[in-house]
């Protein structure tokens, strides 16, 4: 989702599908099969270049100027359009149009510049988003555009006759102005574009810095560890933490090394929190984090910090209990130095899931071919929502990779619904991150279709070989299916506005959809339709699965208790100023909240790269886990492919995006509201052992 604002907000194959349905007929294949094989068959590689995502000025660099340069003009007359309209739901259309027609081009832009192998693609799509920005930071304080949009607020006889999702939309524009500073005098205003422009460019340089390696002389390391770590020269690079190394060493060394302070990047990070509160402050707020949680479901840092701490607090004995298992395996490992550090957590966390669980990632992978958890995400979406997904041929110029694939995602009934790119596979200078982006989103147009949204998904999977077809591990299929629920989420809705469409909620609603679908992946009623041996055709053993859902569980109190500490901190940084540095914060925050000691001489906030997307709202995939829990438990764990409660999850939840208030959608699935304290009793819930399984277990 874009960070702008505020118009730029953030295989079993139906062969029944209509295709009279669609806007054009095309050839389509099963996706399991798109997904299992080297590369695409590319008869049309020397026919016309069409552009990336179809756009055909991006056939070169040149084009993004271009493309840029008529969205601005288009902006410039929906702009005078909608200062001059008498108050009306035209009024929230055409700031609609307005928001669209900056974000087709700001969001695509933002993908390129990190996505695109092409550096010269990504310096002119950097270019864009810059000019882009500027541009959405100056419609932030037109006081003319605002006072329009006022009027049409105002007026309670024309408001009473607007449905609920138009009231919704023209009431978020209004408050993305007042976050802005629209109310301010003109050298406030001034101030606040000024303060929005810096920001952005802070954002950028921490971004950058956080994950850039730290390197040290390799005579400073012992010779016997060298070989864990890329070599320059006299010195060791260092780009992470390495926190699956088996020798106790590498871990530390990476830990102590990677996390060792840079003084430029200390400052950047407290300039950019001084600059967040400043902006925060000038606009009206008490800081930052009431700025940014206006909105969401949890509407107040109050709310929030009372939720960690309730959860802390509930997750105590479990969690020592966690940091006392790990103590003792360490003490097989090392018997002289058995206290359990920062390095350690992760590492040891996965020996004792495999050790009492014996979940080698090795012994389920051949199970999870991407082609067979491609059809088993499009059986599951076939069952509940009457969806498939169908591969489809990109054309010349289309895709910026030639491993990238193309979906169409296709409704049995109202037909072609979106485009889902698949650029699954790594190579270099790709961001290491799982993420979906949002390219296009949907709106209802003029002549009364639909704007189709295009989104993207990205992963970092190992290609497939003449051998054998990509192999996943669970964490990999995990996180294939969170990401395709973002996608579905984008899918699925059918906004009338594209400023409210998908995914384009508020955060800690945003991330239930995907989390949730964590919760069918670990479901064997829906792994038992997709996971095959890819030699044998052998279905993953049910006993494999149980013991695969139990070992999550496992140290899951630790795990939790730093998610905790992560969004503490994260809330404490962005809440009232203190005379403190930003280490100093963390010291205070990993005592209270974690328990494990801090490092001397490590600053882990300087990779804290969520900072910037996440600003004051970590919390959110806490949050969206515990609903995404109660939904689960309430609504399909009985059935997981029943199609009744598919239906209805899309349409209290799915189909709306932002254009409803997310606890209404919250409530409307659950029938009831949920409280803080239910949030937390989901989460504990969660860990309790599932005695059935063990008993599975034991019988398999």
């Amino acid at each position: 989702m874009s960070v702008y604002s505020p118009f730029l907000r953030l295989l079993v194959v139906r062969n029944t599908v209509k295709l009279r349905l669609c806007r054009k007929v095309t050839t389509w294949s099963p996706v399991g099969a798109a997904f299992n094989t080297q590369t695409l068959l590319r008869s049309d590689l020397f026919r016309k270049n069409v552009g990336l995502f179809g756009v055909p000025e991006l056939s070169c660099t040149e084009g993004f100027e271009v493309i840029q340069e008529r969205a601005l003009l288009e902006t410039e007359q929906l702009v005078e359009r909608a200062c001059i309209n008498p108050p009306s739901a035209l009024t929230v259309e055409t700031f609609d149009k307005l928001s669209d027609s900056l974000c087709r081009i700001a969001d695509l832009a933002d993908f390129i510049k990190v996505a695109h192998p092409d550096p010269l693609y990504r310096e002119a799509a950097e270019k864009t988003c810059i000019k882009i920005g500027t541009t959405v930071e100056k419609l932030n304080t037109n006081v003319e555009l605002c006072k329009s949009l006022k009027n049409l607020l105002d007026n309670e006889e024309v408001m009473s006759k607007l449905d609920p999702e138009t009231r919704r939309v023209a009431e978020l524009f209004m408050f993305d102005f007042e976050i802005s500073g629209i109310h301010l005098d003109e050298k406030q205003r001034k101030e606040a574009v000024n303060l929005n422009v810096q920001l952005l460019d802070l954002n950028n340089q921490f971004l950058m810095g956080c994950h850039m390696p730290n390197r040290i002389d390799m005579r400073a390391l012992p010779p016997h560890i060298h070989n864990h770590f890329t070599s320059e020269g006299n010195y060791i690079q260092i780009g992470g933490l390495h926190a699956e190394a088996q020798d106790d060493l590498v871990r530390e060394v990476a830990y102590r090394i990677f996390l060792y302070p840079n003084g430029e990047m200390m400052q950047t990070l407290e300039d950019l929190l001084s600059c967040r509160n400043r902006l925060a402050r000038l606009v009206g707020y008490e800081s930052y984090a009431h700025r940014a949680l206006k909105g969401t479901m949890a509407k107040s840092p109050d709310t929030v910090m009372k939720f960690l701490q309730l959860l802390t607090d509930k997750l105590q004995d479990r969690t020592k209990q966690d940091f006392e298992m790990m103590k003792d395996m360490k003490r097989k490992f090392n018997p002289r130095n058995a206290d359990v550090m920062p390095w350690d957590h992760p590492y040891l966390s996965g020996v004792i899931r495999a050790e009492r669980f014996n979940i080698e990632p090795s012994l389920y992978s051949p199970y999870f071919s991407l082609g067979a958890c491609m059809e088993g995400l499009n059986s599951l979406f076939t069952q509940l929502y009457g969806v498939s997904l169908l591969a489809e041929q990109p054309k010349a110029g289309e895709v910026w990779s030639e491993d990238v694939r193309k979906l169409a995602v296709v409704h049995e009934t109202e037909g072609l619904l979106g485009y889902i790119y698949c650029d699954f596979f790594y190579r270099p200078e790709k961001p290491h991150q799982d993420c979906h982006f949002t390219i296009r989103g949907g709106r209802c147009l003029d002549d009364g279709q639909y704007q189709l949204p295009v989104v993207v998904l990205m992963l970092n999977l190992p290609h497939p070989t003449r051998s054998a077809p990509t192999l996943l591990t669970p964490a990999m299929m995990e996180n294939l299916f969170h990401e395709m629920g973002h996608a579905m989420h984008s899918m699925l809705g059918r906004t009338r506005y594209q400023h409210v469409t998908g995914t384009r909620c508020a955060t800690d609603f945003a991330e239930v959809p995907s989390i949730l679908m964590e919760y069918f992946a670990t479901d064997y009623r829906v792994i038992n339709q997709f996971a095959r041996h890819y030699q044998t055709g052998q279905p993953l053993p049910q006993s494999m699965v149980a013991r695969l859902y139990e070992s999550k569980k496992v140290c899951g109190a630790a795990d939790t208790q730093l998610q905790i500490f992560y969004a503490a901190l994260d809330q404490v940084y962005h809440g009232e100023p203190q005379n403190r540095s930003t280490t100093d914060i963390l010291i205070d925050m990993q005592q209270k909240y974690y328990g494990l000691p801090y490092v001397p001489n490590t600053a882990w906030q300087l990779r804290f790269s969520h900072l910037v997307g996440y600003g004051a709202k970590y919390y959110s995939y806490l949050m969206s886990r515990a609903v995404a829990s109660m939904v689960w438990r309430q609504c399909f764990h009985k059935d997981p492919l029943n199609r009744e409660t598919g239906e209805r999850y899309r349409q209290e939840m799915l189909a709306h995006g932002g254009g409803k208030e997310p606890m209404l959608m919250v409530e409307g699935m659950l029938q009831k509201r949920p409280t803080t304290q239910d949030f937390v009793d989901a989460l504990v819930s969660d860990l309790d052992p599932d005695f059935e399984a063990f008993i599975m277990d034991s019988e398999g």
